[in-house]
């Protein structure tokens, strides 16, 4: 028997039962140990004809940044909609750290911990830019007009620790000049990065951000992909619309592409920008 033949041989030979079982057990508790904060599960909606999206499944992993890619019309802003409860599924399901979500209003979802920003975030007439971050914690007692009356105490107690909270989030993301400013003064830039701030007294479980630097100069762009990094380094998870994508392949690992309301694949950013399937539903323009 020649060399060759005894290596062919060798290939061939079945794997022990007992190697098997070691390799099974390796692969099921890698699965056990993903910690997922947001399943999408089979999510559909349609607008009359047009289906927006079509089936689409995809996770979110704890302390990932995530991102949500796909030429215009993929389904990117429809399935956004969907998830933080601004849109009714047809079909299909959300969760969040195990909570099913789906077609829960947008405030019970974010009573869950799913926190999310705008493509063109709202300038609160009438506020300064601190006045405007105070709307962001959740559950505040001063929201009850009960508890205003019978435990005023508590109301004034929480105003005192969210305008604390506020002012140390303004000087984290380094906007404190900022505060006593009209809220309609700023500029879309600056709004942005207000409302990422803002967003973070919400104390988040996962942010979902809507094309975080559309029409961002590059300095802010910069200084909002350093906040991103910052705070996901200190345990937010994030989930990312954008059309940048330099701005996405920098900051997101991994990175899920839609394409006509379906998930096209899922994978690195290198991996991702190689792919056949992406720079043809990219080319292709998608629908």
């Amino acid at each position: 028997m020649s060399d060759t033949e005894s290596l062919a041989d060798d290939s061939s030979t079945e794997t022990p039962a007992a190697e098997q079982s070691t390799a099974d057990a390796s692969t099921t508790d890698q699965s056990a140990e993903k910690d997922i904060v947001l399943e999408v599960e089979d999510l559909q909606k349609s607008f009359g004809g047009l289906v927006a999206t079509d089936h689409a499944t995809f996770e979110v992993e704890r302390g990932t940044i995530t991102g949500l890619i796909g030429p215009n019309g993929a389904g990117k802003s429809t399935i956004f909609n969907l998830i933080s409860g601004f849109y009714e599924a047809d079909g299909g399901s959300v969760t969040v750290n195990g909570t099913d979500v789906t077609n829960m209003e947008p405030y019970q979802v974010a009573d869950e911990g799913l926190i999310r920003t705008f493509q063109t975030p709202r300038k609160l007439e009438g506020m300064t830019v601190r006045e405007a971050m105070l709307i962001g914690p959740r559950n505040q007692p001063g929201e009850s007009f009960l508890t205003l009356f019978t435990d005023p105490d508590a109301v004034n107690e929480a105003e005192s620790a969210n305008l604390a909270d506020a002012q140390r989030i303004l000087e984290e993301f380094e906007i404190d000049h900022l505060a006593t400013q009209p809220a309609t003064d700023i500029s879309g830039g600056q709004m942005k990065l207000v409302e990422l701030a803002r967003a973070m007294l919400a104390e988040p479980e996962i942010l979902l951000l809507d094309e975080p630097v559309a029409g961002v100069n590059p300095t802010l762009r910069n200084t909002l992909a350093d906040q991103i990094r910052r705070l996901n380094e200190q345990g937010t998870t994030f989930l990312l619309i954008e059309h940048d994508m330099e701005f996405v392949m920098s900051l997101a690992d991994p990175v899920v592409v839609l394409n006509q309301g379906s998930v096209l694949m899922e994978g690195e950013p290198d991996e991702i920008q190689t792919d056949e399937r992406v720079i043809e539903a990219y080319l292709g323009g998608g629908t």
